[in-house]
């Protein structure tokens, strides 16, 4: 005979089962996927001056990065973009990032069966407060980096990138707004492995004490920036939050 409490445990059951499945697979599948964070190895340094911004667009979250040490392994990039100090980086979903209209058909192909990914690169006019002047109704936060810091994230960035045969990014069509631009990516977007989840690779390639395996939505990075000690200056919608840490100067 079947009870009420028999059921509750056969659906407590099946609940247990399904959440011991999604986290075994989050773990030996979402973070084995492409473009793989690196092992970051620490170094002794006195000082952070490199700025670094996270810009959340709702539900997706780019970096800003400076272009120079960038543009110096990709030559393509040091032809695209002359004339700006900055770029704003994110690696998303082939059909759906470059998308004139989401639909819901966009969303379920890229969240389960994505046909590859892209990388959207976007020029950051110099100004005082970069990231902040350029995305003014954003939530950005900047946090300061070390050389060694720096270099390990360029180089998750870098990889990033599918190559030719000549070792050169691969551009692709025009990008979303402003001066930008894509480009072919490495790996491939489901829904363990997002464009969020990507920005975590990278954090942790940097040092960063965050653990990409469940760090799926764009607050979740920024929260953990603001929470890393590392943060300088927060805006919020908009609005300019008190500086976090070091007077909100980099040095």
């Amino acid at each position: 005979m079947t009870t009420a409490r028999t059921l509750s445990w056969k659906k407590a059951l099946c609940v247990g089962l399904a959440a011991a499945m999604l986290t075994t697979f989050a773990l030996l599948f979402g973070c084995a996927t492409a473009p793989h964070a690196l092992e970051f190895t620490p170094v002794p340094e006195t000082s952070r001056p490199h700025r670094v911004f996270a810009v959340g667009h709702g539900w997706h979250v780019g970096l800003v990065l400076p272009v120079a040490p960038l543009a110096a392994h990709h030559p393509a990039l040091a032809t695209r973009f002359k004339h700006t100090s900055h770029l704003e980086i994110g690696w998303g979903d082939k059909g759906f990032y470059q998308a004139q209209e989401i639909t819901s058909g966009l969303t379920m192909r890229a969240m389960f069966y994505s046909t590859g990914a892209v990388m959207h690169v976007v020029a950051v006019p110099l100004s005082a407060n970069l990231a902040f002047d350029y995305f003014p109704a954003s939530n950005v936060v900047e946090v300061c980096l070390s050389d060694h810091e720096l270099r390990a994230l360029n180089e998750f960035v870098q990889r990033s990138f599918l190559r030719d045969a000549h070792a050169n990014a691969i551009p692709m069509k025009p990008g979303i707004y402003g001066d930008s631009q894509f480009y072919e990516g490495e790996g491939r977007y489901h829904f363990l492995n997002t464009c969020n989840k990507w920005v975590a690779k990278g954090l942790a390639s940097a040092g960063f004490s965050i653990d990409p395996t469940f760090t799926l939505t764009s607050a979740s990075v920024l929260d953990h920036l603001k929470a890393s000690g590392r943060a300088v200056r927060t805006m919020e919608a908009g609005v300019m939050v008190p500086p976090l840490a070091g007077g909100g100067v980099c040095k």
